[in-house]
């Protein structure tokens, strides 16, 4: 039995270290991936939404494809070069960002430019002036100016792109993207963990190598728990969910017994396995507060969606290979109308908040609680309401969570207690993050104090701790228990119509990166241009596209709504 976990770890590992070359791709790839030809695209021409803020800035591709149409012609080269100047400005260290925002003001605005930036009313370009030169640190100077250089790329340049042979190759991409996917898609490894529904394993685009893990969900236990609308809710909140601090959904398929989710793979295993099985239970503060304000991050991008999460455990918190941290497992998520509050008794033992056991009515003071619970653990080694393998009902837990007072030992500093006892008051009107500012308020807390959340949102901070890149961080084969067999249920034509609402293949936004990032978009952009240079076809293609070094352009109108940016074992929440 040793033996075959060993040998499901070691070809494991094999796919991971394949993932970061080219030999993780099949034999095959370039035929799996064949461009079609454009006049096959013209349906989609008509079919395809003309809005640029998804064509050109949200989706990779797109917004690759864009840049290379302004990099043909200097004016609107000059307006990327300005949008990128002012996203680097935006995560630049504090002290160096006054002399950086003044080389801006002289690259871009000094008169007589050769190449001038579209027409800005100069009382703005005042504005920013003054705000630099009175020593202004405000990341948000240059937002008026760059908003009117976005908008001035939507209007003229965007219908000229959508004439130009760029355009064209990326209808290729799009007709690419949707085609339907299959158990034949990946390759299939070990069994990571367990969902409520059904097996988590690894898994391998063949075509470009990419790992992910795969969440399976049994559909006859689906049937059997009434839990159709369950699970197709997680998948609608994946699916429009675009953040580095949530698990991102790349794909959905169903094979004859199951229901799949393709998400983000995170080698580094689940904060439980960390905080208990790793030396003593519990982290440094260093390492806590880092975790902490990802995990507010992350919180933040949900709440712009309008999603409350109600699950926050460290089960449910995984680190990915480089030590960065995600949220996982959405199945108790739930889209809070605006202007409204829901109700619902669902969480986990021990980090439901008050209002939850009580079963009253919330927003997004649920998530808030159980940040401060999750705080406390990680520093403490155990959970404000319960001690280290402590044994207690569920209801002394309960009435514990919403009577007595959490102790803090010497483990916690001044801030670290602060933080906590603001995010466990048992009245959500007074936690902190509650209030109308909501995420901010949290980020303000001195316990942040040495963390630049600019730089953290942009991928810019390294962690204080990375995972072995040669560890398997979830439980042996053999430990992982499996699901007995659903009996008494009968699958149907009448579940079709779920099925088919489930199962939809590609999700735009993380396909199109996997396919920039595994380096596929631009060998095959490069074959492609060879190919049309050989046979001298009438129809040209575009040039060879390069991946830019970073994605300034989408992140410059987060804040303004402009531009949007968007598994180790998992335990069933109690519900």
């Amino acid at each position: 039995m040793e033996l075959e976990n060993l040998v499901a770890n070691t070809l494991l590992l094999k796919a991971r270290q394949g993932q970061s070359k080219k030999s993780g791709r099949s034999r095959k790839w370039k035929e799996i991936l064949k461009l079609p030809p454009v006049s096959l695209c013209s349906e989609l021409r008509n079919s395809i939404e003309k809005d640029f803020s998804s064509l050109c800035d949200k989706q990779p591709i797109g917004r690759n494809l864009f840049r290379q149409f302004c990099d043909t012609k200097p004016c609107l080269k000059r307006c990327i070069d300005f949008l990128d100047a002012v996203a680097e400005y935006e995560v630049t260290v504090e002290e160096e960002q006054r002399e950086f925002g003044l080389s801006i003001l002289h690259r871009f605005f000094k008169e007589k430019s050769e190449v001038p930036l579209p027409e800005i009313p100069i009382a703005v370009v005042k504005e920013c002036k003054w705000n630099l030169k009175e020593n202004s640190s405000s990341k948000n100077v240059f937002e008026e100016c760059a908003r009117f250089v976005y908008t001035y790329l939507s209007e003229k340049p965007f219908e000229e792109y959508q004439d130009s042979k760029y355009f064209r190759r990326f209808l290729q991409w799009k007709w690419l993207e949707r085609r339907p996917v299959t158990k034949n898609t990946f390759r299939h490894y070990r069994v990571l963990g367990k969902g409520g529904f059904g097996e988590v394993c690894a898994c391998q685009v063949r075509a470009t190598g990419k790992m992910y893990a795969c969440k399976k969900l049994e559909k006859k236990r689906i049937k059997r728990r009434k839990s159709e609308g369950m699970a197709l809710n997680e998948k609608r909140i994946l699916e429009k969910l675009h953040s580095r601090f949530v698990v991102s959904l790349a794909y959905t398929y169903e094979t004859k017994d199951t229901l799949c989710l393709v998400l983000t793979i995170m080698n580094g295993g689940d904060l439980k396995y960390h905080i208990y099985n790793l030396g003593n239970p519990g982290f440094e503060e260093p390492r806590a507060v880092f975790y902490a304000a990802e995990l507010c991050c992350g919180l933040e991008d949900l709440q712009k969606e309008r999603i409350v999460y109600r699950d926050l455990k460290p089960e449910n918190i995984l680190l990915d290979d480089h030590g960065h941290i995600r949220i996982s497992d959405l199945g108790l998520a739930l889209e809070v109308p605006e202007g409204e509050m829901v109700r619902g008794r669902v969480g986990t033992v021990g980090y439901m908040s008050p209002e939850i056991i009580n079963n009253e009515r919330y927003a997004f003071s649920p998530d808030w609680w159980g940040l401060g619970c999750l705080i406390y653990e990680m520093i403490a080694g155990h959970t404000p309401f319960k001690k280290y393998k402590e044994k207690v009902t569920r209801e002394e837990l309960e009435r514990r969570v919403k009577n007595d007072t959490e102790e803090y030992s010497e483990k916690f500093s001044e801030d670290a207690k602060s933080i906590c006892s603001m995010l466990l008051i048992k009245d959500p009107s007074y936690r902190l993050g509650c209030q109308s500012n909501g995420a901010a308020a949290v980020k303000q807390h001195p316990v942040f104090k040495d963390i630049n959340f600019s730089r953290l949102e942009a991928n810019m901070l390294d962690p204080p701790f990375c995972p072995d890149p040669q560890a398997i961080y979830c439980k042996d084969i053999l430990d992982i228990g499996r699901f007995s067999v659903v009996k008494g249920v009968n699958l149907d034509s009448s579940d079709e119509t779920f099925y088919a609402q489930f199962a939809t293949g590609c999700v735009s936004i993380p396909w199109q990166n996997e396919m920039i990032e595994s380096g596929c978009f631009h060998d095959l952009n490069e074959a492609a241009d060879e190919g049309d240079a050989t046979s001298h076809k009438k129809e040209k293609m575009c040039p060879s596209i390069l991946r830019p070094k970073r994605n300034f352009l989408r992140r410059i109108f987060r804040r303004g709504g402009c531009l949007t940016t968007g598994h180790s074992e998992e335990r069933e929440p109690t519900q």
